[in-house]
């Protein structure tokens, strides 16, 4: 059973001490992809040059919401020159973060914007963050989508830890978007988001850990890595009333299509 954790930040100084033994036991669990989402220029640059020496790890480039304060538009260019890399395969993380006051609504936009266009314009996929902003991400997603290539129609990204409602997700659907489930699926008062995975089509379903973070349960509390996947695929499979191995090949096959994965 091949497995693809399509979020985990295992650049992060929390897996610096194991990080090859992070790896070791994900492929032991399936997981034999991961791709691994920048926050800022720094992780940018770092991510694919981690990915060159480690076989399966994917690298997505961009600037998450929190570290848009100083964004302007030189930023681009560095991140355009990024994507020439073999391993990058999507813009991200990028989008509308609200629950922390790390940059103003007015400099999260410029930068959402930004990267969405720099994204439509190289035919790149997004990763979209999204905390307490659903009506402002939903409202700019549905404007840029308009205006796609043909390449990105039915691949316009993936609403990561997909925190929304199903009316905003039936929305998204329409404008070719992905949904990653994470670990709070397994939390006891997750009732709504177990309902949401119910709900979507088998093949718009990805699954992460967004590791060292949402560590699933039973390890809640704990750092969280790529070999965690398997109990969310299990709670998801719970959900959808079939077979675990069938929803594994399901999020398998979509992360290879959203990403163009080889």
């Amino acid at each position: 059973m091949k497995l693809v954790d399509t979020h985990c930040h295992i650049n992060f100084d929390s897996y610096d001490s194991d990080r090859a033994a992070v790896l070791h036991r994900a492929a032991e669990a399936g997981v034999d992809t991961v791709i691994i989402p920048a926050i800022d220029l720094e992780t940018s640059r770092q991510i694919p040059v981690l990915c060159e020496a480690h076989s399966g790890l994917y690298a997505a480039v961009g600037i998450h919401p929190n570290s848009t304060a100083d964004f302007d538009e030189p930023h681009l260019d560095q991140i355009t020159a990024l994507v020439a890399h073999k391993r990058v395969v999507s813009i991200g993380e990028i989008g509308l973060d609200y629950h922390w006051d790390k940059s103003p609504k007015a400099q999260q936009f410029r930068a959402f914007e930004a990267q969405l266009a720099l994204a439509a314009r190289l035919e790149l996929p997004v990763i979209i963050h999204n905390r307490e902003a659903s009506a402002d991400t939903l409202a700019i997603l549905t404007t840029w989508a308009q205006s796609l290539p043909e390449s990105l129609k039915e691949r316009a990204g993936v609403l990561h830890s997909y925190s929304g409602d199903l009316a905003m997700a039936e929305k998204a659907l329409t404008l070719g978007f992905y949904f990653g489930f994470t670990g709070p699926i397994t939390y006891k008062n997750a009732d709504e988001t177990r309902r949401i995975a119910a709900a979507l089509p088998l093949d718009r379903l990805l699954v992460e850990t967004d590791g060292p973070f949402l560590t699933p349960i039973p390890y809640r509390g704990q750092r969280n890595e790529p070999s965690y996947i398997p109990l969310i695929i299990e709670r998801m499979a719970g959900v959808r009333q079939i077979a675990p191995d069938a929803l594994a090949a399901a999020t398998t096959a979509n992360a290879a299509r959203l990403f163009q994965l080889h």
